[in-house]
């Protein structure tokens, strides 16, 4: 008797969603190929840890082939995908630097590509205010965070060196309360002692944001709490704030009633608001599939694409129909991304063994948490409200279960002891090269504009 031929599945994106997916793909009778830009699992809550020297770039990102370097049904294609032939059941995609696209065929297509943050229309500024949702970015933070001390070292006009020690973020959700957080802890922790001019400790840091409190999300008693714990370490939070301007010398903010205010900051920090990855309008143009205003494609009660059991996507970049037909709300975090792609391959299993559909997807939600610092953190578990220690000791602890790689789990606990014993952060180095010179009449906000000094007159001798 002929073996029945293998399913041929295809999983686009190596982030939560599309990781689960091949996991749990396991064992059935399918060959399965990755798809993604990068070559590496970006453990993205911590990409903010990258960003302010707490822990190094490989701590939180595994190679993919290695982390299915024992799954022989398992192929890790490192490209982009640049079109999608629903008719064909074929994929173009752009791999590296060949010359010629690569054409992937499918029977089943898992696609999980994420999302990036929105500027709301404002892509200029995307280069004056880095986002935290790839490790590029989080290393250009880094990069843009220490030089601005080292800035403020040379600086010998008042005014100037107050705006290398500003630093804005903008949005108050968990990334930005995180990032502002982690900040504050480095000017007046990590760096107190290091500088002879500056003292690091006179840094502002300032988190914007339109609503009304930070982590709208939480109740508001943790929200509270949260505000004031940020407030002891020295952030300010502008609340019902928005942002008109960004420049390289500082920022316009507007506030709800109208008011107009100008903050000279050196250092601007994009943590708000997030659109779908550009693959959506790509599956909706070739499936007809709505598109809401984030760019999120609509998917069926069991992560299908309308009239196309075939393709299934999920994560930040999809909207799924509830009962009625309306949207459900899903937050954008993680655990969703990581329980749809659970799902999609229990789906592709039970279609290639001929069984029945399985429920419509179902989220269950665990819960929430956020860290602010040094034993500051705030958790909502299912009505279990806790602050302070407990929940970051909770914090703690669920991030190292869900951490890829039991070196990288190892590395992070032995970094994070240190950092709790010393306060020192071990990652602060200055690398990569600051971005190309800003177009003529506008400062860069890397650019290292202090004024010569001599050592010695630093020292009190005559220069």
């Amino acid at each position: 008797m002929k073996a029945d031929p293998r399913s041929r599945v295809v999983v686009v994106g190596g982030g939560f969603g599309g990781l689960q997916a091949v996991r749990h793909l396991r064992g059935a009778r399918a060959d399965i190929t990755l798809i993604d830009r990068r070559n590496f699992h970006l453990f993205q809550p911590l990409a903010y840890q990258v960003a302010t020297g707490a822990l190094a770039a490989g701590e939180i990102a595994t190679p993919l082939r290695s982390i299915f370097k024992r799954r022989r049904d398992v192929r890790v294609v490192m490209g982009e995908v640049a079109a999608i032939d629903v008719e064909r059941r074929e994929l173009t995609v752009a791999a590296g630097d060949a010359a010629t696209p690569l054409l992937v065929p499918y029977d089943a297509l898992i696609v999980a590509a994420g999302a990036h943050y929105s500027y709301f229309g404002r892509e200029d500024w995307r280069r004056l205010a880095p986002e935290l949702k790839t490790l590029e970015g989080a290393l250009d933070i880094r990069r843009r965070i220490l030089a601005a001390f080292e800035a403020a070292e040379l600086e010998d006009d008042p005014a100037a060196r107050a705006a290398w020690l500003t630093f804005a973020i903008v949005g108050a959700g968990p990334t930005g309360v995180e990032m502002a957080g982690q900040i504050a802890e480095i000017a007046r922790d990590t760096l107190r002692r290091d500088f002879r001019t500056i003292d690091p400790r006179a840094a502002r840091v300032l988190l914007v944001d339109q609503g009304e409190r930070v982590l709208p999300a939480y109740p508001p008693s943790l929200s509270a709490k949260a505000a004031r714990a940020l407030e002891r370490l020295g952030v300010t939070p502008l609340m019902s704030w928005g942002f008109v301007g960004i420049d390289g010398a500082g920022v316009t903010l507007r506030h709800g009633d109208g008011r107009e205010q100008r903050v000279a900051a050196r250092t601007v920090v994009w943590a708000a608001g997030v659109e779908a990855s550009p693959l959506a309008a790509k599956l909706a143009a070739a499936t007809g599939a709505e598109l809401d205003a984030a760019g999120r494609v609509t998917v069926e009660r069991d992560l299908s694409l309308p009239g196309h059991p075939e393709i299934l996507a999920l994560g930040d970049m999809v909207r799924v129909r509830g009962a009625g037909g309306a949207p459900l709300a899903l937050p954008g975090v993680a655990p969703v991304a990581m329980q749809q792609g659970r799902y999609a391959a229990g789906v592709v299993r039970a279609r290639a063994r001929g069984e029945g559909p399985p429920p419509p997807f179902h989220y269950r939600d665990k819960g929430d948490v956020a860290t602010i610092g040094r034993r500051r953190a705030v958790a909502d578990l299912r009505g279990l409200h806790l602050s302070g220690t407990p929940a970051w000791a909770f914090w703690l602890a669920l991030h190292l279960v869900y951490l890829v790689g039991f070196e990288n789990r190892l590395l992070v606990l032995t970094r994070w002891a240190f950092s709790f014993f010393t306060r020192g952060r071990g990652a602060r180095l200055i690398a990569g090269a600051p971005p190309r010179a800003e177009p003529a009449g506008l400062e860069s906000e890397h650019a290292f504009k202090a004024p010569l000094r001599s050592v010695a007159r630093e020292k009190g001798a005559v220069a």
